[in-house]
């Protein structure tokens, strides 16, 4: 419930955030009454995109049975996972230009006169949220295989009434609830997230390469713990499970599961890291 209601919190504020843009902006700008009509036109044609991603997605669960579904369920929390990294890469390296690109974007469709450009902007832009959605969802959805499906559903319906409220909340402002505070936290919450969906998709990879013929190495490899900690938190215990599902801890991990986690914040140090700034050469005298 509560994994569900963060992913819909986080994206709908960010959906939010990109309408809200484009809204204001449009209604600034002379004759904005059809302009406003294609925006929320696109608005409802991202959300139509999201929908049909999401079924088909179950659509491709239902049909591979089997050994199937779960290598098909391994690669949606892998991806999931790697998208988590790419999102929140991009928005830490291109969220302060956000406004003023979506406004120069919206700037040159509306020059272009029919309007379609607008609406085809507003599309990709909610798709994009939407569609990261569904893939988050269905990535936890598969962690959580065998909770209560109730929950879940009532997580994520909280956690679209909980972004309405962040949104006007951010939107009056406040110096303890900004928007950057805001990226910050969220930031945290989805990369320790990600990690719990990689090592949940390699559960999975390594529960299906067990039941192959391979080298003992790979049994080995990918079975055999390097430590145990469940006497002090173990991760089959209520409060365990809990911070295992948040963040990707196990109380005894095998080199694989050890080595998948290093290179993973590896490349999240990696991927958020400052730029340098280049020295410019000066010219001798």
């Amino acid at each position: 419930m509560g994994q569900s209601m963060f992913i819909v919190w986080r994206e709908s504020v960010e959906a939010l955030l990109v309408i809200g843009i484009l809204h204001a902006w449009l209604r600034q700008q002379p004759g904005a009454g059809h302009a406003l009509r294609m925006l929320w036109g696109g608005v409802a044609a991202g959300l139509g995109l999201a929908v049909a991603l999401g079924w088909g997605v179950l659509r491709a669960g239902d049909w591979l049975a089997g050994s199937g579904g779960e290598w098909f369920q391994c690669g949606m929390l892998l991806v999931a996972s790697m998208l988590i990294l790419h999102m929140v890469g991009w928005m830490h390296h291109h969220g302060r230009t956000l406004k003023s690109s979506l406004q120069n974007s919206a700037a040159q469709k509306l020059s272009q006169g029919s309007g379609f450009g607008l609406l085809l902007l507003a599309m990709l832009a909610v798709g994009r949220e939407g569609s990261e959605t569904v893939v988050f969802l269905y990535g936890i959805g598969n962690q959580q295989q065998g909770h209560d499906l109730t929950g879940f559903i009532i997580g994520g319906a909280l956690g679209f009434v909980l972004a309405l409220l962040s949104y006007a909340a951010l939107q009056a402002g406040s110096r303890f609830f900004s928007w950057r505070r805001f990226f910050q936290v969220s930031e945290v919450l989805l990369l320790l997230l990600g990690s719990a969906l990689l090592m949940a998709g390699l559960d999975r990879f390594s529960g299906q390469l067990m039941g192959m013929d391979v080298p003992e190495q790979f049994y080995s490899f990918f079975g055999d713990p390097l430590w145990d900690t469940s006497a002090w938190l173990d991760d089959g215990s209520a409060l365990g499970s809990t911070i295992a599902g948040l963040t990707g801890y196990r109380a005894m991990p095998s080199l694989a599961a050890a080595l998948t986690l290093l290179l993973y914040w590896l490349a999240v140090w990696a991927w958020l890291r400052p730029a340098r700034p280049v020295a410019l050469a000066t010219r001798p005298a």
